[in-house]
């Protein structure tokens, strides 16, 4: 590490919603940022006009909000190196626009869409750089004259960076080592166009980071192809000593492998890429989000963490802590990491397992109001003691624990046709009558009674206990039988088996 301070910056497009992808990525740069008491801050990257989305920009915010993923400085957040926002820095872009085009690094180009599209079609494999500029209606084939004649009247242009062929351009990659790049491969960029009056990408990403001061771009795989291209930028304005070191990410790919994680993956395969519900407001159509699908923030950022990035040891389960205490962008992989979703929903079961019985009857209290439900939070808690262990997601809860607060209104037929004997509802109405005779009803006092009654009358233990839980459960599921019938209380355990024997001899 150089002694420059640490400024990293996530810099999302407010173009609808935020990928998973994009949520792994803002998450390294966070943990780079704590890992070495930096500074993480938000950059809203607005200028591409024609794709804004509105309502992109607060969903954003709302999704770290809900990962509790904070920033130092940024929109909503402040700082002193704002505005934020890009498209609330158009007259900064402009004076370095200006910079570029006296130094001779720029020029403009007049080309109509027409006219570019005529030389493609003409030209097999067109690129608009050293080789083709010269054939172009720009200000280096233009007098001045012509050139200042066409802005005044309010022609179309855009500034193009003038790019100089074969030159080896060196990316130092934290992640990819040295990688290197032909000048000669990479086209004159357009940087500003005149018709929004806003710069491209490529622009005011430079001009931001240099004047943001950020120390390390951290950003995705698909930027890599742009990063020679920021270096020559970067050189263009004599700021090599500022440049910041580059790290481009491991693609997030499909389960299979095959390919980059798209969100036709998550609808074919049922799972969300995006970490919030997501209404589309041009079409209306609903994306599922993690949290609405019950995801733990907590389990997300630890499942995020390790596709891409290993540890350095065996462990799995971390707090974001131990993530910050052991991340090193040394340790990332060059190659994809193939998204495994079921592996998500493994560390969610773990989170839920960690939390204390209290904190889950909390969440899973709105559960209970949808079904029509109130009960005491201290035999909620209990319930979920007993069931937490059999579910992946809060809202399964119901499907495991529902019993306990209603009584089953009718009772499995597979069940029923297995368990169900000549002798059952002789056997649960004396069973019935133990249980009555018992002062304290704790479940190891019930058991007690329970199996000398059995073993005195010779009974089958099974035969009694699977009939025992179809009449508290409808089922023959649930945990231990006498913590059933514990939760439940004696009047209710009582009056389950008499409902079961009228409805079933």
């Amino acid at each position: 590490m150089s002694e420059r301070k640490v400024r990293v910056r996530f810099a999302p497009s407010p173009t609808g919603a935020l990928h998973i992808g994009g949520v792994r990525t803002a998450l390294y740069n966070y943990l780079f940022a704590r890992r070495h008491g930096g500074k993480f801050i938000l950059r809203i990257e607005d200028t591409d006009s024609q794709r804004f989305v509105p309502g992109a920009e607060e969903y954003i915010l709302e999704s770290f909000h809900w990962l509790n993923i904070t920033f130092d400085e940024g929109v909503s957040f402040g700082g002193d190196h704002g505005p934020y926002r890009q498209s609330e820095r158009r007259e900064i872009y402009k004076e370095y626009i200006q910079i570029l085009l006296n130094n001779g690094k720029a020029y403009i180009a007049f080309d109509t869409p027409e006219e570019l599209e005529a030389k493609r079609n003409e030209t097999a494999n067109f690129q608009y750089d050293a080789s083709t500029r010269m054939q172009m209606r720009n200000s280096l084939t233009l007098s001045e004259e012509e050139t200042d004649a066409l802005m005044a009247g309010g022609e179309q242009y855009v500034v193009r960076f003038r790019i100089e062929p074969d030159e080896d351009v060196h990316v130092n990659d934290l992640v990819r080592g040295d990688v290197v790049v032909n000048s000669s491969v990479l086209d004159d960029k357009v940087l500003f166009k005149s018709a929004d009056g806003l710069p491209t990408y490529h622009l005011a990403n430079i001009v931001d980071d240099h004047l943001m001061e950020i120390s390390h771009v951290i950003r995705g795989e698909e930027w890599l192809p742009s990063a020679p291209l920021h270096v020559l930028l970067y050189r263009a304005f004599g700021w090599e000593d500022t440049m910041p070191a580059f790290a481009h990410l491991p693609l997030l790919l499909k389960p299979e492998g095959n390919g980059k994680l798209s969100k036709r993956d998550g609808d074919r395969l049922g799972f969300p890429v995006f970490p919030l519900q997501w209404k589309d407001p041009k079409t209306g159509e609903l994306s599922s989000g993690y949290r609405e699908s019950g995801y733990l923030p907590e389990a997300v950022l630890n499942f995020l963490a390790l596709l891409g990035w290993n540890p350095g040891n065996d462990q799995e389960i971390m707090s974001m802590d131990e993530m910050t205490g052991r991340f090193d962008l040394a340790r990332c992989s060059k190659s994809g990491a193939k998204f495994d979703y079921t592996k998500g929903i493994w560390f969610n079961h773990q989170y839920i397992q960690a939390k204390s019985d209290d904190e889950i009857a909390g969440m899973f209290l709105p559960v209970l109001e949808e079904h029509g439900v109130t009960a005491p939070l201290e035999k909620i808690a209990t319930v979920v003691g007993l069931t937490k262990a059999r579910v992946d997601f809060v809202k399964e809860l119901w499907d495991a624990s529902g019993f306990f607060f209603i009584a089953p209104a009718g009772y499995d037929e597979k069940t029923v046709k297995k368990r169900w004997k000549e002798d059952s509802a002789k056997c649960l109405l004396e069973l019935a009558d133990v249980l009555n005779g018992i002062s304290g009803f704790n479940p190891q006092e019930q058991e007690k009674a329970v199996m000398d009654w059995i073993a005195a009358k010779e009974y089958h233990t099974g035969n009694v206990m699977n009939v025992f839980r179809l009449a508290l459960v409808g089922e023959g599921k649930g945990p231990h039988i006498f913590d059933i019938s514990r939760v439940l209380g004696k009047d209710e355990t009582l009056a389950r088996i008499r409902r079961a024997v009228e409805a079933l001899r």
